[in-house]
């Protein structure tokens, strides 16, 4: 009689999140920054069809690394969900904090009861009327959920690229410094670095002074001009 294959339950839940934990880190990362108008994201990402960052509702926004049908379906799952719920309550209703919940319910399921856990991060935001108000909330992949102030980072070299933009970051910066800092952490994520253009870049900003839909998409003309460097001051002449 053979005995049955045997693995406790602690050693289970350690593979399955070391398995999750490198099938993320083999992505690129994105960065969300709180800046003086709204909230900012940034993905190293070239594809033009292929979106890391998206509306959720009119003042919500997510954004994901990892295994993109996975977070593709979240994503699809999270508009169904605010749209059902601000049909039948009020659009009101609908909020980031009700949004991770239930995206750290559905991610935490799956990390226990299914075969393969799902190899993604997420962010969940909302930007406010004012920046005391803005929420920003990150959910791993076994449906940890993390309340986060100024700035986050995930995916990739996340703990370098971290340590780079926590140490820039301002409270109340302008839109251009804060995509500055946003870029310059992304090209930190390795031991030399690197150099990253416009067209590599997808952008987007909840702005709290839009009506109704805070989310667009910041691209073209417009991302060349916050990404050109700042003029030099009166006086001063331009480094050659």
């Amino acid at each position: 009689m053979t005995m049955p294959f045997y693995v406790s339950p602690e050693q289970l839940m350690k593979d399955r999140a070391d398995y999750a934990r490198k099938g993320i880190a083999r992505g690129r990362s994105v960065v969300v920054v709180q800046y003086s108008d709204g909230i900012l994201f940034v993905a190293e990402n070239p594809s033009r069809a292929l979106h890391k960052i998206s509306e959720i509702y009119d003042r919500i926004a997510f954004a994901a690394v990892g295994k993109y049908n996975e977070f593709e379906n979240l994503r699809i799952a999270g508009v169904r969900l605010a749209d059902l719920r601000g049909y039948a309550y009020d659009r009101r209703d609908v909020t980031g904090r009700g949004l991770a919940n239930a995206y750290a319910q559905t991610l935490g399921t799956i990390f226990t009861q299914e075969p393969k856990p799902y190899e993604v991060e997420i962010i969940v935001a909302e930007v406010g009327e004012e920046a005391g108000t803005d929420q920003v909330y990150r959910l791993t992949y076994d449906g940890s959920v993390a309340d986060e102030h100024g700035f986050a980072v995930m995916g990739g070299s996340a703990e370098q690229i971290s340590r780079h933009v926590g140490e820039h970051v301002r409270e109340g910066m302008p839109l251009h410094a804060a995509l500055r800092v946003a870029v310059d952490g992304l090209a930190h994520d390795g031991p030399t670095t690197r150099e990253i253009t416009a067209d590599a870049l997808e952008v987007a900003v909840l702005e709290r002074g839009r009506p109704r839909r805070a989310f667009r998409r910041v691209q073209g003309r417009e991302l060349d001009r916050l990404l050109a460097p700042a003029p030099p001051p009166p006086g001063q002449a331009a480094p050659t």
